[in-house]
């Protein structure tokens, strides 16, 4: 009870700095940067990772469930995929590095074929050109590496969305850490984090924009994450999809 009773006065007092009020009356920051997370955010989540992560894992003896991948939805993959290989194989830390090397080399050609034909969300590029006409920069932050999600920009034609575009190996570690979000910030130049606004899909994505500090935490019910499951973490929203974003944020001042 505690720990939810801590993060719902954590909510609304983020909810509050988001709609501009403050205790002394001072004028907040206005939110500059919004970073949408990829899969199951912006575009549509079919179950194509975790079937690809569960194939390309199978091929080499480790047998995971679909349930075992749940709470790593959101998660650098390469760093799921050591997590298992870890948790089975009996080989050394060299072969555990190969097996895994293996594995995700397996994994990226999978998901890169699904990903070919996967489409945005509905409503998501209208929302996102609603906000970069009113004036917000947009960034994404993804638990793929670059050379999946590179490709899906390229094929939707997203990149002039975009002042920063983060996937998992720019940074030292995925989510929960909020490198992502700092390395958005510093991509697209913004510099306090309560000029930043964080949108996902799962609880690591929530986890993420709380351990950064940044001052909107946008959960969306698009994606793997259920209502219940976003409400346990911190939050200033939780909303169908992206395609409210505009309607919550209104045009930049």
């Amino acid at each position: 009870m505690k720990l939810s009773r801590r993060h719902s006065l954590k909510a609304l007092a983020a909810a509050a700095v988001v709609a501009g009020s403050s205790a002394v009356g001072a004028e907040t920051p206005k939110i500059r940067l919004v970073a949408l997370d990829v899969g199951g955010t912006i575009l549509q989540d079919h179950g194509d990772v975790v079937d690809a992560l569960r194939n390309a894992m199978a091929r080499r003896d480790i047998t995971v469930s679909a349930a075992e991948i749940v709470p790593w939805r959101g998660a650098a993959k390469r760093a799921v995929i050591r997590h298992f290989v870890d948790q089975q194989s009996k080989l050394s830390e060299a072969g555990r590095q190969t097996l895994s090397a293996e594995i995700y080399k397996t994994f990226v050609e999978q998901v890169s074929e699904a990903y070919k034909t996967v489409p945005p969300i509905e409503g998501a590029e209208e929302a996102i050109r609603k906000l970069r006409e009113s004036g917000y920069l947009i960034a994404t932050t993804t638990g793929f590496d670059r050379e999946i999600v590179m490709p899906i920009f390229h094929r939707l034609g997203w990149e002039k969305y975009f002042a920063a575009m983060v996937a998992s190996d720019d940074v030292t570690q995925g989510r929960p850490a909020p490198y992502m979000l700092f390395h958005a910030m510093e991509t697209a130049g913004v510099t306090s984090v309560a000029e930043v606004m964080a949108v996902g899909d799962t609880p690591l994505d929530l986890q993420a924009a709380s351990n950064a500090g940044v001052r909107g935490m946008v959960g969306v019910l698009s994606g793997v994450g259920t209502a219940e499951q976003l409400r346990r973490e911190p939050h200033t929203h939780i909303i169908q999809s992206v395609a409210d974003l505009p309607a919550i944020l209104g045009p930049k001042a």
